[in-house]
């Protein structure tokens, strides 16, 4: 069966560049603010969430923070998507919670085998 992962980012192109890598194989649900993904999770609780850190309204580590802080969701992994390269951001994220970091723009194969390794080292 075809793992479900959320795409969070408010960039448009960053959403359908993630949909287009991923969608042979994995089941991808692209959304475009944190408070999007809040209303989805209750409906489909995905296996990964891909999460953009500089977003509009709600940032990427208020929505984890909301995440980690409701026993129905802290166990979802969290990927931040992320342009910043500050070593604090990182250190702050991992903090937080999240399992990795993936640098925008990303490439296909980069992002395909990070994810590859993540769901392979799950067994």
């Amino acid at each position: 069966m075809q793992k479900t992962i959320f795409v969070v980012d408010d960039n448009d192109t960053n959403l359908s560049v993630a949909k287009e890598i991923l969608k042979e194989q994995y089941r991808v649900l692209t959304l475009p603010s944190a408070a999007k993904m809040f209303s989805l999770i209750g409906k489909v609780t995905p296996d990964l969430i891909l999460l953009d850190i500089e977003m509009p309204e709600m940032d990427g580590f208020e929505a984890l923070n909301h995440l980690k802080e409701n026993p129905l969701y802290s166990n979802i992994p969290v990927m931040f998507l992320t342009g910043i390269l500050d070593p604090a951001i990182k250190e702050q994220g991992f903090h937080l919670g999240a399992v990795d970091f993936i640098i925008k723009p990303f490439s296909g194969d980069v992002l395909l085998n990070l994810l590859k390794n993540y769901f392979d080292g799950e067994n």
